[in-house]
């Protein structure tokens, strides 16, 4: 009798255990809307040899993808840049693992009546319907850049509906975290440095950080680029987007950037945009101007904090530098003079062909060669590389790597270039954008 009491009483327990439990999750996919909430096991966190970087813990990571380049570009990142990432998710406009990783569908809470009505979702609605069997050849067209963005490119025309909804799912994940910071699948972002730059400030007032830019009347922060919100400006641009949800549906249907829109929103209700620029930076290390001025800033002193548009490569390139640069400099932030003289200066010390050094000055030339642009470059005292393709010289006053490009010889003049570094000099101590 004694035994059989015991197993009735704990199955009683048992039973108010688990209606208690289900009683909580009705209630709370109730109230966070037609979905319910992403599983904390999507948080990844593989530690294995990783820096132990101050705040990092209070930061939920979000890097946003499209289904047209996921599988190429995404994995990388989990052997690099999120490898140390204690708190990140992965959102797209496909639900589907990635090298193991859970990626998440940001658009499944849009309302039906938007997605079977613009055309936009075309490419959205058929990978929903048939997943990657349902992707055309079209979708994967690399459309180049224009004034207003690939309009031809179907991922890139259904990327501008993820901004808003991205704020919402993020904040479902983590919605205690001190910063929010978003990245794209060519983002590379230095975490020591990011999070020195973020200590300097307090998460619970309504900061905005990015690479400024505009359309429009509109100032905002570039998404390729990186950005970052506070835990106070998370929770109050979401106010004002689900509170007006078809209002900026609409307003997002006239637009043709996402990064824009949100944007508009967040100084719609009073929050501004620190411009973070050079820290935050759309370039390619072997685009990126490490000696000129912009925006009343030289970069040289200033730590850099993202480059954008890198591939699989260039990231496993940086993440090495990157790595061995702080096992020597552990106490020192990753500076763009470092970065240059790391990482760019040692590949223009000769003539490359099939290279293009994006010298931006067209030299007329009576009788155009490659030599007789050298000489060029050699009697004016400012420049300090050339390039030569096809009777067109072209030289410059700032060094740039640049890309590879068939039939383009470029060169560099060393000394002119070691006489830049040295009236730079050294940086006793870095550079910080804080106002």
């Amino acid at each position: 009798m004694t035994i059989l009491f015991a197993r009735r009483r704990a199955s009683r327990r048992w039973i108010v255990f688990v209606s208690s439990i289900l009683a909580f999750l009705t209630l709370y996919f109730f109230l966070a809307g037609s979905s319910p909430p992403l599983h904390p096991t999507w948080l990844s966190s593989p530690h294995r040899t990783c820096y132990k970087i101050p705040g990092l813990d209070d930061v939920l990571v979000v890097l946003k993808t499209g289904v047209t380049e996921s599988q190429e570009k995404v994995p990388v990142h989990f052997e690099t840049t999120l490898r140390c990432i204690p708190h990140y998710v992965v959102f797209s406009d496909l639900e589907e693992d990635i090298a193991g990783v859970r990626a998440h569908d940001v658009l499944r809470n849009v309302k039906d009546e938007l997605r079977n009505s613009n055309p936009d979702f075309d490419l959205y609605n058929r990978v929903r319907r048939s997943g990657r069997a349902g992707l055309k050849q079209t979708d994967f067209s690399n459309d180049p850049n224009t004034p207003s963005g690939k309009p031809n490119n179907p991922g890139w025309k259904l990327d501008k509906w993820k901004f808003l909804p991205m704020i919402n799912e993020t904040l479902q994940v983590r919605g205690d975290a001190a910063w929010y910071v978003f990245m794209e699948a060519d983002t590379y972002i230095f975490w020591p440095n990011l999070m020195g730059w973020l200590a300097q400030f307090d998460p619970n007032q309504p900061h905005y950080f990015g690479n400024q830019m505009q359309i429009g009347d509109v100032i905002f922060a570039h998404g390729g680029s990186g950005f970052v919100l506070s835990r106070a400006a998370m929770h109050r641009a979401l106010e004002a987007y689900t509170s007006q949800v078809d209002q900026w549906d609409a307003y997002t249907g006239y637009h043709w950037a996402g990064d824009c829109v949100l944007g508009k929103l967040l100084h719609d209700i009073g929050i501004k945009l620190l411009w973070a620029w050079p820290m935050l930076d759309s370039a390619t290390p072997a685009e990126a101007n490490y000696f000129v001025e912009g925006y009343f800033k030289l970069p040289w002193c200033y730590p850099r904090v993202s480059y954008h548009h890198v591939s699989p490569d260039d990231i496993r390139e940086l993440w090495k530098f990157e790595h061995k640069w702080f096992d020597k400099h552990p106490d020192r932030f990753l500076l763009h003079g470092d970065l240059f003289l790391g990482l760019i200066w040692k590949k223009m010390q000769r003539q490359l062909t099939d290279w293009d050094n994006l010298s931006d000055q067209l030299i007329p030339l009576d009788a155009p060669s490659l030599t007789a642009c050298e000489n060029h470059c050699v009697r004016d005292p400012e420049c300090v590389q050339y390039s030569y393709v096809a009777g067109n010289c072209r030289t410059s006053k700032a060094p740039k790597l640049g890309e590879a490009k068939s039939g383009v010889t470029s060169d560099w003049l060393p000394d002119r270039i070691n006489g830049l570094v040295e009236k730079l000099g050294t940086c006793p101590q870095p550079n910080w954008v804080l106002s």
